[in-house]
């Protein structure tokens, strides 16, 4: 089973940046779709942005030219830089196939503050 372990989460000031980290375990992340989710207190997880094998790349409409998903296969790691972060970004962020049929990780989580 592929483990999931993101990082890189913290409590930072509205219009800073944050870049999110997600390392997996198993050999296959090259072969999968990825995507970054997001949970906010009180509400679902959602899909912030996702990556195909062949790097196209899509977001949700309040994060568009705000955030970039990336991934390095070499290293079976995906990540999120978020710049000019808003409050309501604050949540726990995940990463996971897409669509998710891995076990989540624990998640990073961010916090933005106005």
């Amino acid at each position: 089973q592929v483990q999931l372990v993101e990082s890189g989460g913290g409590l930072v000031q509205a219009g800073e940046s944050l870049r999110l980290s997600c390392a997996a375990s198993g050999s296959i992340f090259s072969f999968t779709v990825m995507g970054w989710y997001r949970q906010a207190p009180g509400k679902q997880r959602e899909l912030v942005a996702g990556i195909s094998r062949l790097f196209r790349t899509n977001y949700v409409d309040s994060v568009k030219g705000r955030f970039t998903i990336s991934r390095d296969d070499a290293k079976n790691t995906m990540y999120l830089q978020m710049n000019n972060l808003k409050p309501e970004d604050t949540a726990v962020y995940y990463c996971n196939t897409y669509p998710a049929s891995w076990n989540w990780g624990r998640g990073t989580q961010v916090t933005v503050s106005s």
